[in-house]
């Protein structure tokens, strides 16, 4: 049994890998997805074809109900006026004369009749025949004279023995005796009472051959239905239609070769006595299963092909990049034997090739690395330790640059101090602390109130280089202070301010920082009363600052937006609202809920903007 086994493994472990991979797509892939398609496509039809005979039945049995609806209703309605008394009476009566029967007619007999075809729309029109000669006939009452005797309607009657006939039978129509017309009709006796038998009466009911034949055409989709009475003889039909005007007897039914191969489903009208032996009878047409079928098969062949093209797109990438990696490793475990160090160049991936590819990468190079000469080495240490040097000196010299500002402006300082040149002495230390601040802000986010602090050294400084030509305005609400938004989000706005809008005003300048709670948001706005500009020039601004590697005056308003939009995406509105001579105003906000507050807020809103600024 193990030696089985070991020959099974050397067997399966002599294949090549391309030949695997072909076998593991044939018997891994395509037999299954074959064998789950027949047996699905089988399983399928089976449902198809039950559905399909539910349908049949159900189509089967909703025109057999309507049918017997309309029949039924006419003979509910021929019952109901042989149960009539008054009508009997009225029909057993002789008169005196026509006039005297048109006053009765007109008193009872007008819409008696006439009253139940509204109510049941299956009937065409209901007659009533009787043998009373006094009665004068027309519209619904008729004589029973020798013309009515010869009538096939009559000589059905007269042949059946039952005492409610329903009769199928072709006959001239009244309108016009040269049209031959076919009729389903209800015909009844009126022997209810038997007191009132001086003359015959005869209740015929003429079923509305329309309503049967569309419903035989509405469930044309289903079935070839057939309407036949107790001697097999076809009624309706989808074939023939209600105005069949050919004279004689009807056409016996009768299978035909090609129907002899389909399903005949056949189902009695009803239990009543009166149609005994009807039968309506469906025929499938085929089509509707085949059709069924064929969708099916496409439906489920595409699905199978889709299912096969992606499942083939996805193995063969799959083993594409196995294949490919472990070619490209023989060939670099080759060129090791030739004393050719090479690495293997490419994405190896996490997987266990690319763990091999890996470990193989780093083999390679710690043999490399071996069999380099000691002078290599030495250089290579020289020159690391060179640049660790390098590296330390530009540390040095960074953190002496600073120090030596520092120092020089403390320098500056003393001489002012001793000479007593107040404005400079304010001037160097809003300098120095602008320069410090610069340094020492490693954070951010900032408060609301340090970044005030800062724009307003920065003001300080350019009041002192432009001295009486502006003058700046601080408007801020002093529960926004400790919120904390980006730094550099106010003063290189106010920057923008002085370089663009102040300097070109002949008279003073004036630049207003504004900050407050509108709604629920915190709106921030710097102001001034430049030169302004165009609304040309503000879409251009505005486009500009919303491009990368954007360059020119827009610099500074762009680094503002993009931070802002970095920290607050596209939830921040920012602004530039300008007019020619009349100034300009730059301005965001930002959703409250967006804003973090200092941790300490002790003490922080005690405080004005101006005495939070001095200290």
């Amino acid at each position: 049994m193990l030696g089985k086994k070991i020959r099974f493994r050397k067997i399966v472990n002599d294949i090549p890998i391309n030949l695997k991979f072909i076998l593991i797509y044939l018997l891994g892939v395509l037999l299954p997805i074959a064998v789950i398609h027949l047996v699905f496509m089988d399983r399928m039809s089976e449902l198809i074809k039950q559905r399909e005979e539910q349908n049949l039945e159900v189509s089967l049995e909703r025109a057999r109900k309507d049918i017997h609806d309309f029949v039924d209703g006419g003979v509910a309605v021929s019952h109901a006026l042989n149960t009539d008394k008054a009508l009997y009476e009225i029909l057993d009566r002789t008169y005196a004369n026509p006039l005297d029967f048109y006053e009765t007619f007109d008193e009872q007999l007008r819409n008696r009749v006439s009253s139940y075809i509204p109510v049941n729309n299956q009937i065409l029109r209901i007659g009533i025949y009787t043998d009373n000669p006094t009665i004068v006939q027309g519209g619904n009452y008729q004589i029973i004279d020798q013309q009515v005797k010869n009538s096939e309607w009559y000589k059905l009657w007269e042949r059946s023995k039952d005492s409610v006939l329903v009769a199928a039978y072709r006959e001239a129509e009244a309108s016009n005796s040269s049209v031959i017309a076919p009729y389903l009709s209800v015909i009844e006796r009126m022997d209810y009472y038997d007191y009132y038998d001086r003359f015959e009466k005869l209740l015929r009911i003429d079923i509305d051959l329309r309503k049967i034949y569309d419903v035989i055409i509405r469930e044309r989709d289903y079935l070839n239905l057939y309407l036949v009475n107790e001697n097999d003889e076809i009624i309706m039909s989808a074939d023939s239609g209600y105005q069949n005007a050919v004279s004689g007897a009807y056409p016996v039914f009768d299978l035909s070769d090609s129907e002899k191969n389909k399903d005949v489903h056949v189902v009695s009208i009803g239990t009543a006595k009166y149609v005994k032996g009807w039968k309506l009878i469906g025929i499938t047409r085929g089509t509707r299963v085949s059709q069924a079928m064929r969708d099916m098969q496409w439906s489920v062949g595409l699905l199978a092909a889709v299912i096969t093209l992606f499942t083939s797109v996805f193995i063969y990438i799959m083993l594409r990049s196995y294949n490919y990696r472990v070619k490209r490793l023989s060939r670099h475990m080759h060129k090791v034997t030739n004393e050719k160090f090479e690495l293997i160049r490419m994405d190896e991936g996490q997987d266990e090739i690319g763990e091999l590819i890996r470990n193989f990468n780093m083999m390679t190079s710690r043999i490399n690395s071996l069999i380099n000469n000691v002078y290599k080495l030495e250089i290579q240490k020289k020159s690391l330790e060179m640049e660790q040097v390098r590296a330390e000196l530009n540390v040095l010299q960074s953190q002496m640059n600073p120090h030596f500002l520092f120092n020089t402006l403390n320098a500056i300082l003393v001489v002012c101090t001793k000479h007593e040149y107040s404005e400079v002495t304010d001037i160097i230390k809003s300098l120095s602390k602008l320069l410090r601040r610069l340094l020492s802000w490693k954070e951010d986010l900032v408060t609301l109130e340090e970044e005030i602090r800062f724009t307003e050294m920065y003001l300080k400084i350019e009041k002192f280089r432009f001295r009486d030509k502006f003058e700046y305005r601080f408007d801020v609400d002093e529960r926004v202070l400790n919120y904390k938004i980006p730094k550099m989000s106010i003063q290189p706005l106010v920057e923008n301010a002085c370089k663009h809008g102040i300097q070109a005003v002949d008279g003073q300048g004036l630049i207003t920082v504004g900050a407050a709670i509108e709604g629920d948001r915190l709106h921030v706005s710097v102001s001034d009363n430049g030169k302004g500009m165009s609304a040309e020039k503000r879409n251009d601004i505005m486009k500009a600052i919303q491009i990368e590697n954007v360059s020119g005056n827009s610099i500074g308003i762009r680094n503002v937006y993009r931070r802002l939009e970095l920290y607050y995406d596209d939830l921040v509105r920012f602004d530039i609202q300008s007019r020619l001579d009349e100034g300009t105003e730059v301005l965001f906000d930002i959703p409250m809920k967006l804003l973090n507050q200092r941790d300490e807020l002790a003490g922080g809103n005690e405080h004005a903007l101006q005495s939070a600024v001095d200290r």
